[in-house]
């Protein structure tokens, strides 16, 4: 029983279960119907809206492809119109151009056939011409023929004389305008190189002191004549040997001179000797050292001279023996003047004058310190001082530039440059100036009298007057022997003869006057 009612509990269990599946399975397959029927319905929704928007798409594209046309369309006429424009213009154009090469050949046309009448014409003048050179070469043969039948003169007679004529003004002409520029020249010469020698002179206007090597001693009496003679002449010949000069004891009063052609010597004489006469003592022992100590003192100015003059100069660095060279010129003078300050003033001016030339003043300046350094030694060497100055800086490693300068400035070598004319410039200005120099009066007229015969050596020179201390020569001439251009051949002839014959300070003026006069008489 109890085994019945669990099966009848589990057979309706079963059961149960069968009817509430069947009823679950009944219930999704009705819910999964009205799901197909409403994703159906959805669907053809989806369906007809796309369909709508389809077909409005194809709507707005046929309705973009017709404004497109249109646009098309337009743009089309357009164009064509643009063309047909542009086409109308260009026809335009090339019916201008055509009636302008129209125009353009009617007038070459009309300028050929004018051309053409023209050379017809010029073919016939031509013609004309040559007829009329035919007759007028006959007539001029005729007219020569007659020429020369009444001058009595050939055809080659009248050329040459008529040459002649045209030389003889040539030449006048040629003098006149040859003497224009001379003139001109001169006058910008002499400006420019006034204004460069007076700022030369200028700047280096600085007072000198003038030294000069005397060979007198005074004495405090003439007894003291007798001391200085010795015994026997021992003293003097004692002091002649041991200075190397010469003592001349004259008739002159208080006073002996001393003759040596050393001017170092001169002066270490003159020393000992005045200390020997203010000592009193005078003996050959004595007489030894007093010379010893001059030749110590004169040497130790020599060196301090040749040193100062490098410090004035700014000219540092030059050999210890060209200082002292220097040095000797502090005893040498030449026509009175202190040959060691003429140095300085050289080197002064030319490297002023350097300077507003543009040269080298460095060159310029240390070549006018030494030109005169030949004369430190000229008595002891053969030769020109200029040569053997040059010769002596080659020696100690001067350039070659400043070896030219110094042997240069007398004209015995060529000068290279420019600084070697400055050089010679200056040595002639500071030698030149006022009271540079002293010359006797023999000395003046000689001089003189040669510059006048120089003058008048010359053939056509009626007379010769040298002016202005010997400075400037005036030369009158003939006039029916010297023409106007023979005159400036004249001037330059006299000028380089007076070079080649002549020494003197400075520079010397030729001036030669032609003068014609004409006489006539009223009756």
């Amino acid at each position: 029983m109890e085994l019945l009612a669990v099966v009848a509990i589990v057979v309706g269990v079963l059961i149960g279960a069968a009817i509430v599946g069947y009823l679950a399975y009944y219930a999704y397959r009705r819910g999964l119907n009205n799901g197909l029927r409403e994703e159906q319905r959805r669907q053809e929704l989806a369906v007809q809206s796309a369909e709508a928007q389809a077909s409005q798409i194809l709507t707005e594209a046929e309705a973009e492809v017709q404004r497109k046309q249109l646009s098309l369309k337009e743009e089309e006429v357009r164009i064509r119109n643009e063309l047909d424009a542009t086409r109308t213009r260009q026809r335009r154009e090339l019916d201008q151009t055509e009636s302008r090469l129209r125009n353009r050949q009617e007038q070459i046309d009309k300028r050929v056939d004018q051309i053409e009448n023209r050379e017809r014409k010029l073919n016939q003048r031509e013609g004309g011409l040559d007829k009329r050179a035919t007759d007028l070469e006959a007539a001029e043969q005729q007219r020569n023929e007659e020429l020369q039948r009444v001058a009595h003169m050939t055809q080659d007679e009248a050329r040459a004389m008529l040459l002649q004529e045209v030389e003889r003004r040539s030449r006048q002409e040629l003098a006149r305008m040859i003497r224009e520029v001379e003139a001109e020249t001169q006058e910008t010469a002499e400006r420019r190189a006034r204004e460069i020698v007076t700022l030369a002179v200028e700047r280096i206007a600085s007072e000198h002191v003038t030294e000069y090597s005397v060979s007198t001693v005074n004495l405090p009496s003439d007894e003291m004549k007798g001391r200085i003679i010795g015994r026997q002449g021992r003293n003097i010949r004692a002091i002649e040997q041991a200075t190397g000069v010469d003592l001349v004891v004259d008739d002159t009063p208080e006073a002996i001179l001393i003759s040596s052609f050393d001017p170092v010597r001169r002066e270490v004489a003159r020393i000992s000797l005045g200390k020997l006469v203010s000592d009193g003592r005078i003996h050959p022992a004595r007489i030894e050292k007093e010379v010893e100590k001059a030749q110590q003192d004169v040497n130790q100015v020599i060196q301090e001279a040749g040193e100062q003059a490098l410090i004035e100069t700014n000219t540092q660095g030059l050999h210890r023996e060209i200082q002292k060279l220097l040095g000797r010129l502090k005893f040498r003078t030449s026509y009175g003047q202190n040959q060691f300050y003429h140095a300085i003033e050289t080197a002064h001016l030319a490297a002023v004058i350097a300077e507003e030339l543009h040269a080298d003043v460095n060159t310029a300046r240390i070549g006018g310190l030494l030109h005169d350094l030949g004369k430190a030694v000229s008595h002891e060497i053969d030769g020109p001082h200029a040569i053997v100055g040059g010769e002596i800086a080659k020696r100690y490693g001067l350039n070659a530039r400043i070896v030219n300068c110094i042997a240069s400035h007398h004209g015995e070598v060529e000068p290279e440059s420019v600084e070697a004319i400055i050089v010679a410039a200056a040595d002639a200005i500071s030698g030149a100036r006022p009271g540079a120099r002293r010359e006797s009066i023999e000395a003046y007229i000689k001089r003189v009298t040669a510059l006048e015969d120089i003058g008048n050596s010359f053939e056509g020179v009626n007379q010769t007057f040298a002016i202005q201390a010997g400075r400037e020569i005036r030369v009158i001439v003939q006039p029916d022997e010297i023409d106007d251009l023979q005159v400036i051949e004249l001037g330059k002839n006299i000028a380089s003869k007076i070079e080649d014959n002549l020494e003197y300070p400075g520079q010397i003026r030729v001036t030669v006057i032609r003068e014609t006069r004409s006489v006539a008489h009223a009756t």
